[in-house]
């Protein structure tokens, strides 16, 4: 069995990672992190990084060119502005679910690209490809792509499409970010390698809805945020 991460950098799919090396070790885990067009390079480097402290091979892929049309305030070509918000009161603001960072179908997109890619470099072997969503983005629907409906119906045509060697995992449907989090301490993930927030800055602004969300599920774990007192994380080459 081989397991392949969907990166971000961010807590979630680190998370991922240190449950699929504790699993299988680090020889059968690869992680794949796609450009998008992101407004920032900061958790690109993140994923970088994450995946040499585990050892674990890291490859990238590129899909920005699928979103140059939209205007997602992630996007790099993109004029809006990240809210500083939580979730909930850009959507009470709004009176929609679907909010300014959204980027349509990402999640689709890129698992779709994955599992191509796992299937290629595990010929081979079953597969599972991992995905960090949670409990918190299915409850809120911030992200119609983050729902366990979504997740599941992503994990069928997945599992069809490659005949049966490539299962979806997704191991926070059921969990909160307090929770994953008490999970990667646990495991001794490198959260200070990681980075959550919409802005590329030297530190997390702690203003826009992924910071509030990361800084309330450190202190629910009774637990400082690394990023808040390590050395500013800086760009690296891998």
């Amino acid at each position: 069995m081989k397991a392949v991460i969907l990166s971000s950098g961010g807590v979630d799919s680190t998370t991922c990672l240190g449950i699929a090396v504790d699993k299988y070790g680090s020889d059968s885990v690869s992680t794949v992190l796609i450009h998008y067009g992101q407004k920032h390079v900061k958790e690109l480097d993140s994923a970088k990084m994450v995946a040499r402290y585990y050892g674990v091979s890291h490859y990238e892929l590129d899909v920005a060119n699928v979103f140059k049309y939209s205007d997602s305030a992630l996007l790099s070509k993109s004029g809006k502005i990240v809210a500083q918000a939580s979730y909930a009161d850009q959507m009470k603001k709004s009176g929609s679910n679907k909010i300014a960072t959204y980027v349509p179908f990402r999640n689709g997109l890129m698992l779709s690209m994955a599992a191509s890619f796992a299937y290629s470099i595990y010929k081979d072997d079953d597969v599972e490809l991992y995905i960090g969503v949670h409990k918190d983005d299915a409850i809120v629907s911030a992200y119609a792509d983050c729902s366990s409906s979504f997740v599941h119906a992503m994990d069928s045509a997945i599992s069809i499409g490659t005949y049966g060697k490539i299962r979806l995992v997704a191991p926070f449907m059921d969990k909160n970010k307090t929770e994953i989090v008490r999970v990667g301490l646990d495991l001794g993930v490198p959260y200070h390698l990681t980075w959550s927030c919409y802005e590329g800055g030297k530190k997390p602004c702690g203003k826009c809805a992924t910071c509030i969300d990361r800084a309330k599920a450190f202190a629910a774990n009774n637990v400082q945020d690394p990023l808040l007192t390590s050395v500013p994380i800086k760009s690296v080459q891998i």
